[in-house]
């Protein structure tokens, strides 16, 4: 007989290893691993990091440690004027649908004191500034908030730059409410224009900058608001001492809480606006009464 080498003992089965999935898509099997908190991400959960990946919560949580850029005057820092184009694609929108509806539309939306006082028509105050009275009207407003409404919207972010806008033409309109005769209707965005100006030059001056620029703009156009027969002197006044007001206090406001004097500065600016409204209103009733 013939001796046989023993036969050795089976070896038992290593289990396979299981296959790591997504900790944010269970159902999506992976290799690749957080290089923060190294759990398993799918590729739509990776994110670019230094070394390797990282998944969308360790990249958010890197974030928040992070100071976010800010605008010369506390906004957030813009690549597009989203605000100035908005503004000049209305009042380019509502010029054409003038010549649709005519005149109707015109009255509907003009600063006609009368109509604010008899009828409660408060809107006018700011529906003015986006109608016109005629081609060279519209192109002299739309291509000053082209020129000046980027640089500014730039310096104090979108919300403070529409709150600069809006309440320079209602700057202006108020003004027109004290002084215009009430049957006088008013349309035009000059009001918010030349609050623009005003805030130009107050930026300027601020950042150290040649203002003699804007200063020769400001002289010419008041000199033709004077100089030249149907021009609301009362909107562009209006508009360039509440635009300049506001940005003075936008721009100068102290480094702390620098966003909570912003705020308090366009909410006292629209206050006194409304007051004014108010007063104006009384008056007028009360001498319609009396």
């Amino acid at each position: 007989m013939t001796s046989q080498p023993p036969i050795p003992p089976s070896q038992p089965e290593q289990p396979a290893e299981a296959v790591p999935t997504c900790y944010r898509h269970p159902e999506r099997e992976t290799w690749v691993r957080c290089q923060r908190c190294d759990r398993p991400i799918c590729p739509d959960c990776m994110r670019d990091a230094a070394v390797g990946f990282q998944c969308p919560n360790c990249v958010a949580e890197g974030n928040q440690g992070v100071r976010q850029a800010r605008s010369t005057f506390g906004g957030g820092v813009i690549a597009t004027p989203y605000v100035t184009w908005g503004l000049l694609g209305l009042i380019v929108l509502v010029f054409g649908a003038q010549y649709l509806f005519g005149g109707a539309l015109t009255g509907e939306l003009a600063m006609w004191p009368y109509g604010l006082v008899g009828q409660g028509e408060y809107y006018r105050l700011l529906t003015a500034a986006f109608v016109h009275s005629g081609v060279f009207h519209i192109l002299f407003n739309g291509w000053a908030l082209f020129v000046v409404g980027p640089y500014l919207e730039r310096a104090f972010g979108h919300v403070r730059y529409l709150a600069l806008w809006l309440l320079s033409a209602m700057g202006g309109s108020v003004l027109g409410y004290w002084f215009d005769p009430l049957n006088t209707p008013t349309v035009g965005a000059s009001g918010a224009i030349f609050g623009l100006f005003g805030a130009v030059f107050v930026v300027g001056r601020r950042l150290n900058m040649d203002v003699r620029g804007i200063a020769v703009v400001l002289v010419l156009n008041l000199a033709m608001t004077f100089l030249i027969s149907g021009i609301s002197w009362t909107g562009h006044i209006g508009g360039l001492i509440t635009g300049s007001a506001l940005a003075a206090a936008m721009a100068y406001a102290p480094q702390k809480n620098r966003s909570l004097w912003q705020v308090l500065a366009i909410v006292g600016v629209l206050v006194i606006l409304v007051v004014l409204v108010l007063v104006r209103t009384s008056v007028i009733l009360s001498g319609a009464t009396g």
